[in-house]
């Protein structure tokens, strides 16, 4: 059994999603000698996510911002956490239903996504700041 884990950092980005699975491998040399194994990510914060969806359609995570802005609306009325923003509870919501970690299956020495998936950051706040990722690998 091999195991590794690391810390990156992935810089600022805008609020939205943000495909991040080409930062993700290429801090990741080592996956190449995993035969079979699982990646886990895991996002240490409270107002950022991880997910994995469609890679290719930039719409599609258009799309993904619009939705959770309507499902989760900023400057409700019965927030009480308000002092560092109009987006933070939101966010902290947001990161919530979205999850702080997602684990991908490794094979043969590469992530075994379908055609279409990628790895998102979601980034729930307007001026969130550089994220940091631990990356995990275990496998044969």
């Amino acid at each position: 059994m091999k195991a590794f884990q690391r810390e990156i950092k992935i810089n600022a980005k805008p609020r939205g999603f943000h495909l991040i699975t080409d930062e993700v491998l290429s801090a990741l040399p080592e996956i190449k000698e995993i035969n079979t194994g699982q990646l886990q990510i895991f996002i240490k914060h409270t107002s950022a996510s991880l997910t994995v969806n469609e890679n290719a359609d930039p719409t599609v995570r258009e799309d993904f911002e619009s939705h959770v802005n309507v499902m989760v609306p900023e400057n409700a009325h019965y927030y009480k956490h308000t002092l560092e923003g109009a987006d933070d509870m939101p966010a902290h919501i947001k990161a919530s239903l979205m999850g702080a970690s997602v684990q991908l299956p490794i094979t043969n020495g590469r992530l075994n996504l379908g055609t279409w998936q990628g790895v998102y950051l979601c980034e729930h706040r307007n001026y969130g700041g550089d994220r940091k990722l631990v990356i995990t690998v275990m496998g044969v």
